[in-house]
């Protein structure tokens, strides 16, 4: 059993490869993601920053979004991303908020490095506190007068 989910992860390892270096080899940067559940491939995608100018348009974004679109569902719970390469702190914290339960890449972060892929850096940014970091982050605690509270609001609205 172990050796055929072995197996299995390879085969979507690269398929995510695959379209890593089509993605590369038509200009696009060399990353790609393949969301399974349950063995079946529920999505892809591909790093489309350069075709979209849109810098958060990477490939396990892309997944997440065709795969929520797909399945009707923002709740990706016993979904595994399988990607090309690691995973940066923006994706992977959309695959938590999205209930991904695995995530599982080819390249990692030290494979990138020398080609200027890798995003250790920016995990090594977020770990620090909020007044050390290099992008000023501050809480102003602003509410609207004479409204209901923001978010008690949209609580209420729920129920």
């Amino acid at each position: 059993m172990k050796e055929d989910m072995m197996t299995g992860e390879t085969e979507f390892l690269r398929q995510a490869i695959g379209l890593a270096q089509a993605n590369a080899e038509a200009g696009g940067r060399p990353f790609g993601a393949v969301l399974v559940r349950d063995g079946e491939v529920v999505a892809t995608g591909v790093n489309e920053i350069l075709a979209t100018n849109d810098p958060t348009s990477h490939a396990e974004m892309n997944a997440i979004r065709s795969a929520s679109r797909r399945l009707g569902s923002p709740d990706l719970r016993g979904c595994t991303v399988y990607a090309s390469g690691h995973p940066c702190p923006m994706c992977m914290a959309a695959m938590r908020m999205a209930g991904v339960g695995a995530v599982v890449f080819a390249y990692s972060n030290d494979d990138g490095a020398p080609f200027g892929l890798s995003t250790a850096a920016i995990y090594a940014e977020l770990a620090k506190p909020f007044a050390e970091q290099s992008m000023t982050i501050r809480h102003v605690p602003v509410r609207l007068e004479s409204q209901p509270d923001l978010y008690a609001d949209w609580k209420r609205r729920q129920d």
